[in-house]
Protein backbone atom coordinates (compact mmCIF):
# COMPACT_ATOMS: atom_id res chain seq x y z
CA UNK A 1 0.00 0.00 0.00
CA UNK A 2 1.32 3.43 -0.89
CA UNK A 3 2.42 5.55 2.02
CA UNK A 4 2.04 9.28 2.38
CA UNK A 5 4.50 11.64 4.02
CA UNK A 6 3.44 13.91 6.82
CA UNK A 7 1.70 17.14 5.88
CA UNK A 8 3.01 20.67 5.89
CA UNK A 9 5.22 21.34 8.92
CA UNK A 10 4.01 23.87 11.50
CA UNK A 11 5.11 27.47 11.09
CA UNK A 12 7.60 27.21 13.95
CA UNK A 13 9.37 24.38 12.10
CA UNK A 14 9.53 26.46 8.92
CA UNK A 15 10.97 29.34 10.92
CA UNK A 16 13.65 27.04 12.32
CA UNK A 17 14.44 25.75 8.84
CA UNK A 18 14.76 29.29 7.49
CA UNK A 19 17.03 30.20 10.38
CA UNK A 20 19.22 27.16 9.75
CA UNK A 21 19.45 28.02 6.05
CA UNK A 22 20.52 31.56 6.92
CA UNK A 23 23.19 30.34 9.35
CA UNK A 24 24.59 27.77 6.93
CA UNK A 25 24.44 30.20 4.02
CA UNK A 26 27.04 32.35 5.78
CA UNK A 27 29.50 29.47 5.34
CA UNK A 28 29.06 29.14 1.56
CA UNK A 29 32.21 29.80 -0.47
CA UNK A 30 31.46 30.86 -4.05
CA UNK A 31 35.05 30.93 -5.28
CA UNK A 32 37.48 28.26 -6.47
CA UNK A 33 39.29 26.62 -3.57
CA UNK A 34 41.29 23.89 -5.35
CA UNK A 35 44.09 24.17 -7.90
CA UNK A 36 42.37 21.80 -10.33
CA UNK A 37 39.37 24.13 -10.54
CA UNK A 38 41.53 26.87 -12.03
CA UNK A 39 43.20 24.61 -14.59
CA UNK A 40 41.65 24.82 -18.10
CA UNK A 41 41.68 21.00 -18.39
CA UNK A 42 40.95 20.36 -14.69
CA UNK A 43 44.37 18.76 -14.27
CA UNK A 44 44.46 17.05 -10.88
CA UNK A 45 40.75 16.18 -10.85
CA UNK A 46 40.39 12.40 -10.64
CA UNK A 47 37.03 11.67 -8.97
CA UNK A 48 33.63 13.29 -9.51
CA UNK A 49 30.59 12.35 -7.44
CA UNK A 50 26.88 12.47 -8.19
CA UNK A 51 23.85 12.06 -5.93
CA UNK A 52 20.19 11.28 -6.51
CA UNK A 53 17.07 10.37 -4.55
CA UNK A 54 14.43 8.36 -6.44
CA UNK A 55 10.90 7.53 -5.34
CA UNK A 56 8.28 4.90 -6.03
CA UNK A 57 5.22 6.31 -7.77
CA UNK A 58 2.38 6.74 -5.32
CA UNK A 59 4.66 6.44 -2.28
CA UNK A 60 6.04 9.71 -0.95
CA UNK A 61 7.76 8.11 2.05
CA UNK A 62 9.94 5.31 0.68
CA UNK A 63 12.89 6.29 -1.50
CA UNK A 64 16.34 5.24 -2.61
CA UNK A 65 19.28 7.55 -1.93
CA UNK A 66 22.31 6.96 -4.15
CA UNK A 67 25.85 8.23 -4.29
CA UNK A 68 28.18 7.35 -7.16
CA UNK A 69 31.80 8.27 -7.75
CA UNK A 70 33.16 8.38 -11.30
CA UNK A 71 36.69 8.60 -12.59
CA UNK A 72 37.60 11.81 -14.36
CA UNK A 73 37.91 12.39 -17.26
CA UNK A 74 36.94 8.79 -18.20
CA UNK A 75 33.57 9.01 -16.37
CA UNK A 76 33.59 5.34 -15.40
CA UNK A 77 31.86 4.31 -12.17
CA UNK A 78 34.32 3.53 -9.36
CA UNK A 79 31.90 3.31 -6.43
CA UNK A 80 28.20 3.26 -5.69
CA UNK A 81 26.08 3.24 -2.56
CA UNK A 82 22.31 2.76 -2.89
CA UNK A 83 20.11 2.50 0.18
CA UNK A 84 16.39 2.47 0.89
CA UNK A 85 15.39 5.32 3.18
CA UNK A 86 12.23 6.40 4.98
CA UNK A 87 11.46 10.09 4.55
CA UNK A 88 10.05 11.99 7.50
CA UNK A 89 9.78 15.48 5.99
CA UNK A 90 7.30 16.34 3.22
CA UNK A 91 8.24 17.90 -0.09
CA UNK A 92 7.98 21.63 0.46
CA UNK A 93 9.00 24.24 -2.06
CA UNK A 94 12.28 25.86 -1.01
CA UNK A 95 13.08 23.25 1.66
CA UNK A 96 14.06 20.17 -0.36
CA UNK A 97 17.32 19.83 1.57
CA UNK A 98 15.56 19.02 4.83
CA UNK A 99 13.87 16.10 3.09
CA UNK A 100 16.84 14.60 1.24
CA UNK A 101 20.21 15.94 2.39
CA UNK A 102 20.48 13.92 5.65
CA UNK A 103 20.51 10.69 3.64
CA UNK A 104 23.03 12.05 1.14
CA UNK A 105 25.31 13.23 3.93
CA UNK A 106 25.05 9.72 5.40
CA UNK A 107 26.16 8.21 2.09
CA UNK A 108 29.19 10.51 1.96
CA UNK A 109 30.08 9.62 5.55
CA UNK A 110 29.89 5.88 4.79
CA UNK A 111 32.22 6.37 1.85
CA UNK A 112 34.66 8.32 4.01
CA UNK A 113 34.68 5.49 6.55
CA UNK A 114 34.89 2.55 4.12
CA UNK A 115 36.77 3.80 1.06
CA UNK A 116 38.41 7.15 1.87
CA UNK A 117 40.66 6.86 -1.18
CA UNK A 118 37.54 7.11 -3.37
CA UNK A 119 36.14 10.29 -1.83
CA UNK A 120 34.96 12.60 -4.63
CA UNK A 121 36.73 15.89 -5.13
CA UNK A 122 33.45 17.50 -6.16
CA UNK A 123 29.76 16.57 -6.06
CA UNK A 124 27.22 17.29 -8.80
CA UNK A 125 23.72 17.65 -7.39
CA UNK A 126 20.37 17.38 -9.17
CA UNK A 127 19.00 20.68 -7.87
CA UNK A 128 19.93 24.29 -7.27
CA UNK A 129 22.66 26.01 -5.32
CA UNK A 130 22.54 29.78 -4.80
CA UNK A 131 19.76 29.92 -7.41
CA UNK A 132 17.14 29.71 -4.67
CA UNK A 133 14.62 32.01 -2.94
CA UNK A 134 16.95 32.42 0.03
CA UNK A 135 20.19 31.79 -1.86
CA UNK A 136 20.73 28.40 -0.25
CA UNK A 137 19.48 25.43 -2.24
CA UNK A 138 20.14 21.73 -1.83
CA UNK A 139 23.59 21.89 -3.49
CA UNK A 140 24.71 24.57 -1.02
CA UNK A 141 23.27 22.65 1.93
CA UNK A 142 25.02 19.41 0.96
CA UNK A 143 28.28 21.21 0.22
CA UNK A 144 28.44 23.03 3.55
CA UNK A 145 27.57 19.92 5.59
CA UNK A 146 30.10 17.70 3.79
CA UNK A 147 32.70 20.45 3.21
CA UNK A 148 32.98 19.28 -0.40
CA UNK A 149 32.86 21.43 -3.53
CA UNK A 150 29.32 21.14 -4.89
CA UNK A 151 27.59 22.21 -8.10
CA UNK A 152 23.84 22.63 -8.54
CA UNK A 153 22.54 21.29 -11.86
CA UNK A 154 18.80 21.78 -12.41
CA UNK A 155 16.75 20.78 -15.43
CA UNK A 156 14.17 23.54 -14.96
CA UNK A 157 14.51 27.25 -14.35
CA UNK A 158 13.72 28.30 -10.81
CA UNK A 159 11.91 31.60 -11.24
CA UNK A 160 13.27 33.76 -8.43
CA UNK A 161 14.58 37.34 -8.24
CA UNK A 162 12.71 38.31 -11.39
CA UNK A 163 13.97 35.41 -13.50
CA UNK A 164 11.24 34.22 -15.83
CA UNK A 165 10.91 31.65 -18.56
CA UNK A 166 9.50 34.32 -20.87
CA UNK A 167 9.97 35.16 -24.55
CA UNK A 168 13.35 36.80 -23.90
CA UNK A 169 14.56 33.72 -22.03
CA UNK A 170 13.41 31.44 -24.85
CA UNK A 171 15.18 33.65 -27.39
CA UNK A 172 18.40 33.38 -25.39
CA UNK A 173 18.06 29.60 -25.37
CA UNK A 174 17.71 29.54 -29.14
CA UNK A 175 21.02 31.41 -29.42
CA UNK A 176 22.85 28.55 -27.68
CA UNK A 177 24.21 26.90 -30.81
CA UNK A 178 26.58 24.22 -29.49
CA UNK A 179 27.42 22.25 -26.39
CA UNK A 180 29.22 24.49 -23.92
CA UNK A 181 27.39 27.68 -24.91
CA UNK A 182 25.75 29.45 -21.98
CA UNK A 183 24.28 32.74 -20.83
CA UNK A 184 24.05 34.34 -17.36
CA UNK A 185 20.95 34.19 -15.20
CA UNK A 186 20.89 37.74 -13.89
CA UNK A 187 18.16 38.56 -11.40
CA UNK A 188 16.38 41.85 -10.81
CA UNK A 189 18.76 42.48 -7.92
CA UNK A 190 21.65 42.54 -10.38
CA UNK A 191 23.14 39.33 -9.00
CA UNK A 192 24.16 36.55 -11.40
CA UNK A 193 22.56 33.49 -9.82
CA UNK A 194 23.75 30.92 -12.34
CA UNK A 195 24.06 30.19 -16.04
CA UNK A 196 21.84 28.43 -18.56
CA UNK A 197 24.05 25.86 -20.29
CA UNK A 198 23.58 23.91 -23.49
CA UNK A 199 25.24 20.80 -22.18
CA UNK A 200 25.47 18.76 -25.38
CA UNK A 201 25.37 19.40 -29.12
CA UNK A 202 22.34 17.11 -29.47
CA UNK A 203 20.40 18.64 -26.59
CA UNK A 204 18.32 21.76 -27.14
CA UNK A 205 17.04 22.02 -23.56
CA UNK A 206 19.48 23.85 -21.29
CA UNK A 207 20.62 22.97 -17.81
CA UNK A 208 20.63 25.60 -15.08
CA UNK A 209 23.98 25.54 -13.30
CA UNK A 210 24.59 27.37 -10.03
CA UNK A 211 27.26 27.48 -7.36
CA UNK A 212 26.78 25.08 -4.48
CA UNK A 213 29.95 25.44 -2.42
CA UNK A 214 33.71 25.94 -2.79
CA UNK A 215 33.67 26.49 -6.56
CA UNK A 216 33.21 29.45 -8.88
CA UNK A 217 30.33 29.64 -11.33
CA UNK A 218 32.72 29.69 -14.29
CA UNK A 219 34.43 26.47 -13.17
CA UNK A 220 31.08 24.88 -12.29
CA UNK A 221 29.76 25.47 -15.81
CA UNK A 222 32.93 24.13 -17.45
CA UNK A 223 32.92 21.04 -15.26
CA UNK A 224 29.24 20.33 -15.87
CA UNK A 225 29.75 20.52 -19.63
CA UNK A 226 32.83 18.29 -19.50
CA UNK A 227 30.82 15.61 -17.66
CA UNK A 228 27.99 15.46 -20.21
CA UNK A 229 27.76 12.54 -22.62
CA UNK A 230 24.08 13.39 -22.88
CA UNK A 231 22.02 16.29 -21.57
CA UNK A 232 22.42 15.39 -17.88
CA UNK A 233 25.98 15.19 -16.48
CA UNK A 234 27.13 11.60 -16.13
CA UNK A 235 27.60 11.56 -12.32
CA UNK A 236 23.98 12.64 -11.77
CA UNK A 237 22.72 10.40 -14.57
CA UNK A 238 24.47 7.34 -13.17
CA UNK A 239 23.18 8.01 -9.65
CA UNK A 240 19.68 8.27 -11.11
CA UNK A 241 20.02 5.07 -13.16
CA UNK A 242 21.35 3.08 -10.23
CA UNK A 243 18.84 4.33 -7.68
CA UNK A 244 15.98 3.46 -10.03
CA UNK A 245 17.53 0.10 -10.82
CA UNK A 246 17.78 -0.67 -7.11
CA UNK A 247 14.10 0.18 -6.60
CA UNK A 248 13.11 -2.04 -9.52
CA UNK A 249 15.15 -4.95 -8.19
CA UNK A 250 13.78 -4.47 -4.68
CA UNK A 251 10.16 -4.29 -5.80
CA UNK A 252 10.67 -7.33 -8.01
CA UNK A 253 11.99 -9.49 -5.18
CA UNK A 254 9.69 -11.77 -3.11
CA UNK A 255 10.01 -9.46 -0.15
CA UNK A 256 11.74 -6.15 0.54
CA UNK A 257 15.11 -6.28 2.29
CA UNK A 258 15.00 -6.18 6.06
CA UNK A 259 16.49 -3.14 7.81
CA UNK A 260 20.25 -3.32 7.66
CA UNK A 261 20.22 -5.46 4.51
CA UNK A 262 20.32 -2.56 2.11
CA UNK A 263 22.65 -2.76 -0.84
CA UNK A 264 26.11 -2.34 0.59
CA UNK A 265 28.52 0.24 -0.73
CA UNK A 266 30.74 -1.43 -3.24
CA UNK A 267 33.05 -1.10 -6.16
CA UNK A 268 30.62 -2.26 -8.84
CA UNK A 269 31.30 -3.92 -12.11
CA UNK A 270 31.53 -0.99 -14.46
CA UNK A 271 28.65 -0.93 -16.89
CA UNK A 272 29.28 -0.19 -20.55
CA UNK A 273 29.96 3.41 -21.39
CA UNK A 274 26.86 5.46 -20.65
CA UNK A 275 25.36 2.87 -18.30
CA UNK A 276 23.15 -0.17 -18.88
CA UNK A 277 20.55 1.70 -20.85
CA UNK A 278 21.46 4.50 -23.21
CA UNK A 279 18.77 7.18 -23.26
CA UNK A 280 17.20 7.74 -26.66
CA UNK A 281 17.06 10.96 -28.61
CA UNK A 282 18.83 13.97 -27.19
CA UNK A 283 20.05 12.50 -23.96
CA UNK A 284 16.85 11.95 -22.01
CA UNK A 285 17.28 10.71 -18.47
CA UNK A 286 16.12 7.19 -17.55
CA UNK A 287 12.69 8.57 -16.60
CA UNK A 288 11.61 7.60 -20.10
CA UNK A 289 12.31 3.96 -19.22
CA UNK A 290 10.82 4.02 -15.72
CA UNK A 291 7.10 4.88 -15.74
CA UNK A 292 6.71 3.76 -12.14
CA UNK A 293 9.44 6.00 -10.74
CA UNK A 294 9.91 9.70 -10.29
CA UNK A 295 12.30 11.98 -8.52
CA UNK A 296 10.15 14.33 -6.41
CA UNK A 297 6.71 12.80 -5.91
CA UNK A 298 4.79 15.88 -4.82
CA UNK A 299 6.64 18.38 -6.97
CA UNK A 300 4.46 20.00 -9.65
CA UNK A 301 5.75 19.95 -13.19
CA UNK A 302 6.56 23.65 -13.16
CA UNK A 303 9.61 25.64 -14.10
CA UNK A 304 9.22 27.60 -10.88
CA UNK A 305 9.75 24.60 -8.62
CA UNK A 306 11.93 25.61 -5.69
CA UNK A 307 14.74 23.48 -4.35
Amino acid sequence: MAQEAVGRPPEETLSLWKREQALLKARVVDQDTEAWQRDPAFAGLQRVGGVDVSFVKGDSVSACASLVVLSYPELEVLYEDSRLVHLTAPYLSGFLAFREVPFLVGAVQRLQEKEPSLMPQVLLVDGNGVLHPRGFGVACHLGVLTDLPCVGVAKKLLQVDGLEKDALHRDQIRLLRAGGDSFPLKGSSGAVLGRALRSHDRSTKPLYVSVGHKMSLEAAVRLTHSCCRFRVPEPVRQADIRSRDYIRKTLGSPRPPAPGQERKAQRPKVWPKGGPEEPPGEGKTPEAHSPGLRTHPEAPDLGAQEQ
